[in-house]
């Protein structure tokens, strides 16, 4: 009997991964739309700030509670704050103004990938034939993708502005997930992300300062709530609870549905209409990092905080 509910989780616990992934694929819409209304120093500083102050009355009593054990790994917290908070979302309101809501969610689909390169490296974890075969598979879509069709065209105009610092990015989140993995902090997960929240507030408030003046109005302010509540908040409280109820393993392949609903919805929302090379090229990447997932026995660890 408990073999039988093991293999077949209740459908409710299937809705919590995926409802996580279809938030933070409306999130890449949202990035992408605010290129056009807000300075990008000023959605990050404002996305996390707002995120901090609704979560202080829910987190900080129980961050006092485990303040002994939460001084000695402020610096772990830190580089973790770094890396989740400020340079991946920051990277990707970068990223947004100079390529498409669909580039950026078949790229942020490599992370799964990523992480398995970042833990060769960092936790000495060869990956397994299959994982560097899927990994060659998911490049060469990439190729054929951010080449628009002709992968030798980045041999001579080179990869888009936009694309690099999103890859640049999706690499940082890679090594979010692994340090995270790898450190294991003793901390509560809503107190160890309310202190990377604040740590990513304090990194980008210089950006913030020195970047031209960007208020909140009726155009950005929507946007900046939306990131602030939903992939901030309510999507890293649901990919917990499909963590929990189904395991790492099964939980990261709801992730694979990021590229085609951020594709599926950028086309009605962006009129962004997928041409031949995102269906082959995008197609490509997921299924070469499909495969390192399923045969390399190491399915991403994402961030809480996508």
């Amino acid at each position: 009997m408990p073999t039988a509910q093991a293999s077949h989780p209740p459908v409710r616990y299937l809705l919590f991964p995926l409802l996580a992934a279809l938030i933070w694929s409306v999130n890449m819409i949202v990035t992408k739309m605010a290129a056009s209304v807000i300075a990008p120093a000023a959605i990050g500083f404002y996305r996390w700030a707002m995120a901090g102050v609704l979560l202080t009355p829910f987190a900080l009593p129980g961050v006092w509670a485990q303040r002994r054990l939460i001084l000695p790994n402020l610096p772990k917290l830190a580089v973790l704050g770094g890396l989740g908070m400020a340079l991946y979302q920051g990277l990707a309101y970068v990223a947004a103004a100079s390529t498409t809501a669909t580039n950026m969610g078949i790229i942020t689909a490599m992370i799964p990938l990523m992480t398995i390169a970042v833990v060769a490296v960092v936790l000495r974890e060869l990956p397994s034939l299959m994982a560097m075969l899927g990994g060659l598979l998911s490049l060469a879509g990439l190729a054929l993708l951010i080449g628009e069709g002709d992968p030798a065209r980045l041999l001579s105009v080179g990869a888009n502005h936009g694309d690099v610092l999103m890859g640049v990015g999706a690499l940082a989140y890679a090594l979010y997930g692994v340090l995270l993995r790898r450190w294991a902090l003793p901390v509560g997960p809503w107190q160890s992300l309310y202190v990377q929240v604040a740590f990513g507030v304090l990194f980008q408030l210089p950006a913030f300062l020195a970047a031209p003046a960007s208020p909140l109005n009726g155009d950005n302010l929507p946007l900046v709530l939306y990131a602030a509540i939903f992939p901030s908040l309510f999507a890293p409280f649901l990919w917990m609870q499909g963590v929990k109820h189904l395991g790492p393993n099964r939980a990261s392949i709801f992730l694979n549905v990021m590229p085609v609903a951020t594709v599926a919805i950028a086309a009605v929302f962006l009129d962004e209409k997928p041409h031949v090379f995102h269906i082959v090229g995008g197609a490509m990447a997921l299924a070469g990092v499909m495969l390192a997932q399923l045969r390399a026995g190491r399915p991403a660890r994402q961030p809480k905080a996508a």
